[in-house]
């Protein structure tokens, strides 16, 4: 995944941001067709490009098209991706690259080849953003499209390769910025509005006002069991980072034991007149532990921050739903017995 931005053919620069995302109605449909078909048939990753064009500071995605499985071994990815936008050239429609989309589950979509993946785009393609399509939340009612794009400082820190404590501290990067969020419309034709607005009249009545869906246990558990499986993953690097601290602890108090006792020694020496202790190369005895890497901590953070979110957000909807129905079954016994 992470090669599929250097198949893509070069946007023209723009000065400005990308101060929103702006998608056609057929190009949505594409996505969310695409996406619920992997989710229902093989429960995988739904993954596709995105094209374009970027007009002042607006990004238009007009086009789109899957990408190739990727147990597919006999299709290369770059020359398929090559074949579409050429062919999508041909028809006269919009063929430049201007990012990629990928389904999520409940909106938790921060993984380590999505950020590997955004990075290569976003130094190959400077305004390319990623579409996050949610298949459970939009499946139960609530169209759920977000696009993200880098911040200079998660970029820079792919740039420079380290994920140290010390490299993440000194430029200021956490899971909350990682990615920042770019506003998402859809525009659809005029024909298309008239269309949706005659569909809209003739649903009936009943069909358009089941708003009480108080069927969220399944989901909520769902939830609360992927939390605590990143929970139980985020202590268990926390368990790693301690023990090495507790490394680096017992060896600079080797070391200092060391160094302690050979200058007693050479002050031995040096009282019997005996020359001093030759110097010896104290890195080469006592070797720097390597240090855990702190990016899959970060990530692994984050997604416990998106799914405490999405519970939080969950469980108010649900007291809501119950305050409600209260008071309609309440109304209902003071009707039934005046």
């Amino acid at each position: 995944m992470a090669s599929r931005g250097g198949a893509s053919r070069r946007v023209p620069e723009n000065d400005s941001t990308i101060a929103y995302v702006q998608a056609d109605g057929l190009a949505v449909m594409k996505i969310v067709k695409h996406c619920h078909e992997e989710s229902t048939t093989n429960m995988d990753i739904a993954q596709g490009a995105l094209l374009g064009l970027v007009v002042e500071n607006r990004l238009e995605i007009t086009n789109c098209f899957p990408f190739p499985k990727q147990n597919d071994e006999t299709m290369d990815e770059d020359e398929y991706q090559l074949a579409m936008m050429r062919r999508l050239r041909r028809v006269n429609v919009d063929h430049f690259h201007v990012g990629w989309y990928q389904s999520a589950d409940v909106g938790n979509f921060l993984s380590l080849p999505l950020l590997e993946s955004q990075f290569h785009y976003q130094t190959s393609i400077e305004e390319s953003v990623v579409v996050i399509y949610d298949t459970q939340k939009s499946s139960r009612g609530f169209l759920t499209l977000k696009a993200y794009r880098l911040t200079p400082q998660a970029i820079e820190m792919y740039k420079e390769g380290e994920f140290t404590p010390e490299a993440l501290l000194k430029l200021k990067v956490g899971y909350e910025n990682l990615f920042t969020e770019v506003p998402f419309v859809i525009k659809n034709s005029a024909l298309t509005n008239i269309m949706m607005s005659e569909l809209a009249e003739m649903v009936p009545e009943e069909e358009g006002s089941k708003f009480l869906d108080l069927g969220t246990a399944s989901v909520l558990e769902g939830q609360l069991r992927c939390l605590m499986d990143r929970v139980d993953e985020l202590n268990q690097e926390a368990i790693k980072f301690n023990r090495y601290q507790q490394l680096v602890s017992r060896q600079q108090q080797d070391k200092h034991r060391y160094l302690q006792k050979r200058s007693q020694e050479n002050a031995a020496r040096a009282a019997k007149d005996e020359p001093p202790l030759p110097e010896e190369d104290i890195t080469k005895l006592f070797r720097p532990h390597p240090v855990p890497p702190r990016l899959n901590p970060m990530i692994i953070a984050g997604q416990i921050n998106t799914y405490s979110q999405a519970i939080s957000q969950l469980c108010s909807q649900s007291l809501a739903k119950l305050y409600i129905t209260q008071a309609l079954q309440n109304a209902k016994e003071t009707n039934a017995n005046p």
